[in-house]
């Protein structure tokens, strides 16, 4: 349950916010619902994410497992329901999507991008845990605009995740809209419960 009302007060740029996210995500995320209390970290959020989307040095499948594999560690479930939306839409492979939450008991990934969720969890550890053989080998495979990109989108999907999980936001259900497929009866029994 949302820790704050999800009713914020009406305005024309409220309005145009909705109208945006209902074209784009079939629904109003409750994210700008939220924020919304406060137009103003609205606008800056808005600005910050339309920025965020121009960056294009990093492979955004490898982009997408760093950001999942972050909101996974945080546990924000609204996070890991629209990635799974985000990314199913884009064509990602669906077991990759479906293992992030347990990927290092998945063979479903290469080893470049177990380096990049190992990274994105250690970044997101509190205090973060990056240690320099693992940034060597990310940068080394990535060049450095990558090395980055990757870097601040870890951290794009802490402020995110952690917004999020701190005002209650769950799953809005998008998850429910992907064709991604059960997970079969020897896969399901390997994964850790909870």
């Amino acid at each position: 349950m949302a820790r704050i009302p999800l009713t914020p007060p009406r305005s024309l740029f409220l309005r145009a916010v909705e109208w945006y996210s209902k074209r784009t995500y079939g629904k109003i995320v409750d994210p700008v619902r939220a924020l919304a209390h406060h137009p103003g970290v609205l606008r800056a959020d808005l600005l910050f994410e339309m920025a965020v989307a121009r960056w294009n040095k990093l492979d955004e499948d490898l982009k997408a497992l760093a950001v999942m594999a972050s909101a996974a560690s945080i546990g924000c479930g609204w996070c890991m329901d629209f990635g799974h939306w985000e990314n199913t839409r884009r064509g990602m492979d669906a077991r990759k999507i479906q293992d992030v939450p347990f990927w290092r008991d998945s063979d479903a990934y290469t080893p470049l991008e177990r380096d990049v969720m190992e990274y994105a969890e250690a970044m997101t550890a509190n205090p973060p845990t990056v240690g320099d053989e693992l940034a060597g080998r990310l940068l080394g495979a990535l060049g450095e605009p990558a090395f980055v990109e990757l870097t601040a989108m870890v951290a794009v999907e802490n402020l995110r995740s952690r917004i999020n999980s701190a005002l209650g936001l769950t799953s809005q259900g998008f998850k429910d809209q992907c064709e991604v497929p059960a997970p079969t009866a020897t896969a399901a029994a390997a994964r850790p419960v909870g």
